[in-house]
Order: structure tokens, then C-alpha cells, then sequence
């Protein structure tokens, strides 16, 4: 992997909020794209990005098929203000472009555009949410660096947090980052969220935190049950939150955005 690539000299805003995750399949995409539409019944405005920026996914699990893509705007082939889509849910999108290698590593010149991008839209929402890749590539550890905080999603299992604790080593070194929400999917009884939060400080505080200026902190702040109305409304391609509001997952996703508000 290379150097970490250096955050921009001005001071993220904290209406940018990078939703993260160590490894995929975490459920990351799925949980912004929702908790989006749970931002905007509470009157906020919201943009989300797709910030993964080769291999992008938002798209599919919208059921949107953008003729405007990321890749347009920083080719020059379209503006700003024609890529940024209204979705049905009450929120905008900002779409990447999926099997594009030019996006595998983080060149200068994409540095400079996705930092121009996200700094003239950042002042028109209420809450931006990059939807970053997983993992610590260059990629996405440059992305993070744009965001104000970082949200951290995980499931219960021992790779998930495995990975989880490396993602915060790593942006606590390179970054200066010293608070993580935590949002913990997929859980099956109680108090498995309050226990992955715990195993995840103890081995920040036993590995990490004794070589830091100052202690890196781990604030669970929600977590969604497992459910089975997830997968439906993954197969319809439609937002939990439309299809079935009343399910206990998207209560859940509801009351983080609630959180996220106060």
C-alpha cells in the first residue's frame, strides 16, 4: 500500500459524516442509503456519494440508472449540477462508476477533484454522507479524510472487527482521528452491540491508544438488528424505509438519523 495520503489543509466540515467499513459485505451501503431517507423525513437535507469510486454499487441497490456519473464531472464531460440526482426517498445522490480502473489507486488529480467536488457541495446539505469504499487503500483513506467524523459499521463477526480495529489503527496514525461512531449490524441478541464496542476498546487501549497523544474513543451509536425485510427490500431494490417502514431494522435506522439530529 502507499504513503497515506495527507488530509487537505482545511478543517472537514462536520456536516460530512464518512460511513466506513474494514472489509465488505458489512452492510455499509445498504445502511447509508437508508439512513438517508431517514435524515430526510426529519426535515434534513441530505446528499449522499458514492464515494467508492471503481467500484460503486449505490446505483443497484437504488435501481438507478445514471447517465451522469462521478467520472463525467472529473473528465470535464459534465457539471456538477447535472450529476447530483433527486431520489425518491427525499435525498439526493451523487453516483460513481463501477469496473473503472483509473479509480483503483488515488492519483493528484483525482485528489483535487474529489475534494473540489465534495467542498461545493458540502454547503448546500444539511448532512453529506460519503458512501467510501472498504478497507484501508489509499482510496479510501483519502476520502475519510475529507468527512468531519467517521462512522464505523461492523457486524458481530470476528473478521468484521478484526478489520474494524485495523480501519481505526490505521486512520488514528495517519489522521489524527481520535472518535469512531459505531453503527453494529446484523445483530442477533442483546447486548452484542454493547460487546463488540467493548472488545473493540479494549484492544484499541491495550495496542494503540498507549503510543497516542491522546486516547482513541469508540462511541456505539446504533445498532441494526438482523431482519429478514433487509433482504427483500435488497432483491426489490427499494429503500427498507419505503417498502417496509415498520420493520424492526428500519426502526432502527430511524432512530440513528434521530441521534445523528440532536
Amino acid at each position: 500500500m502507499s504513503t497515506a495520503p495527507t488530509p487537505p489543509a482545511a478543517a472537514p466540515s462536520p456536516r460530512i459524516l464518512a460511513v466506513t467499513s474494514g472489509k465488505g459485505g458489512v452492510g455499509k451501503t445498504f445502511f447509508t442509503a437508508n439512513l438517508a431517507a431517514a435524515l430526510a423525513r426529519q426535515g434534513r437535507k441530505v446528499l449522499v456519494l458514492d464515494a467508492d469510486l471503481g467500484l460503486a454499487n449505490l446505483d443497484v441497490l437504488l435501481n438507478l440508472f445514471p447517465k451522469i456519473t462521478l467520472h463525467d464531472v472529473f473528465t470535464g464531460k459534465s457539471t456538477l449540477a447535472e450529476a447530483v440526482l433527486p431520489f425518491s426517498g427525499g435525498f439526493d445522490v451523487l453516483l460513481a462508476g463501477s469496473g473503472m480502473v483509473e479509480y483503483s489507486r488515488m492519483t493528484p488529480e483525482i485528489r483535487d477533484q474529489l475534494q473540489r467536488v465534495i467542498a461545493e457541495v458540502a454547503p448546500r446539505y444539511d448532512h453529506v454522507l460519503l458512501d467510501t469504499g472498504a478497507g484501508i487503500s489509499d482510496v479510501v483513506l483519502y476520502t475519510v479524510s475529507l468527512a468531519g467524523e467517521v462512522m464505523l459499521v461492523v457486524t458481530p463477526e470476528p473478521t468484521s472487527i478484526t478489520d474494524a480495529y485495523a480501519t481505526m489503527k490505521v486512520l488514528a496514525n495517519t489522521q489524527g482521528r481520535r472518535r469512531f461512531k459505531l453503527l453494529v449490524n446484523q445483530t442477533r441478541k442483546m447486548g452484542e452491540s454493547r460487546l463488540v464496542r467493548q472488545q473493540l476498546q479494549q484492544v484499541l487501549d491495550r495496542y494503540v491508544n498507549p503510543g497516542l497523544d491522546s486516547p482513541v474513543q469508540v462511541e456505539l451509536f446504533g445498532e441494526v438488528p438482523a431482519d429478514p425485510s433487509v433482504r427483500e427490500s435488497i432483491q426489490r431494490r427499494q429503500l427498507l424505509l419505503e417498502l417496509l417502514p415498520g420493520a424492526p431494522a428500519a426502526t432502527a435506522i430511524g432512530n440513528v438519523a434521530t441521534r445523528l439530529v440532536a
